[in-house]
C-alpha cells in the first residue's frame, strides 16, 4: 500500500504542477479557458483525492500510527520523524486536499476565463507548495 501511495504521489505532483504551469502560461497569453484546461484540473483533482483515500488507509496500517498510539502525542511531538509521519504530513495533506477542492469548486463558479485560471493558480498552487513541504523525502529516496 505504501508503494502505491508513493507512486501516486509522484503523479499528483506532476498533475498539480501541470495545472499551475498551464494556468500561468494561459493567463499570461490571455487565452480562453478551454475544455482541456478543465480536464487537466479535474485529473489533478481526482488523483489528489484518490491519493488522499489511499493515504488514509496507509496511515492507519502504518508502523508510525502504532508508534503514536504506543508513545502518546507528547512524546511523538518531541521526535521529528514520528511528528512528521503522524501529525505534520497528514495534517498538511488534508489542508492541501481542502484547497484543491475549494479551487475546483471556485473555478467552476467563475464566469470569466482569467478568474478560472487564477483560481487554479492560487488554490492548486498553494496546495502544491504545501504538499512539497511535507513529503517525507527521506522515505522516497531511501
Amino acid at each position: 500500500m505504501r508503494t502505491v501511495h508513493s507512486i501516486l504521489a509522484a503523479f499528483v505532483l506532476i498533475a498539480l504542477a501541470m495545472v499551475v504551469f498551464n494556468a500561468v502560461m494561459s493567463l499570461k497569453r490571455d487565452e480562453q479557458f478551454k475544455n482541456g484546461d478543465r480536464k487537466l484540473g479535474l485529473i489533478a483533482f481526482i488523483l489528489s483525492h484518490t491519493q488522499f483515500l489511499i493515504g488514509l488507509i496507509t496511515y492507519y496500517v502504518s508502523p508510525w500510527y502504532k508508534t503514536l498510539k504506543n508513545v502518546g502525542m507528547g512524546k511523538a511531538m518531541k521526535d521529528a520523524d514520528v511528528r512528521l509521519f503522524t501529525v505534520e504530513h497528514p495534517l498538511i495533506m488534508i489542508l492541501a486536499i481542502v484547497l484543491i477542492t475549494i479551487g475546483w469548486s471556485k473555478h467552476k463558479k467563475a464566469t470569466d476565463d482569467k478568474a478560472k485560471y487564477k483560481k487554479f493558480i492560487v488554490f492548486y498552487g498553494i496546495a502544491f507548495v504545501l504538499i512539497l513541504s511535507r513529503i517525507p523525502w527521506s522515505q522516497w529516496f531511501h
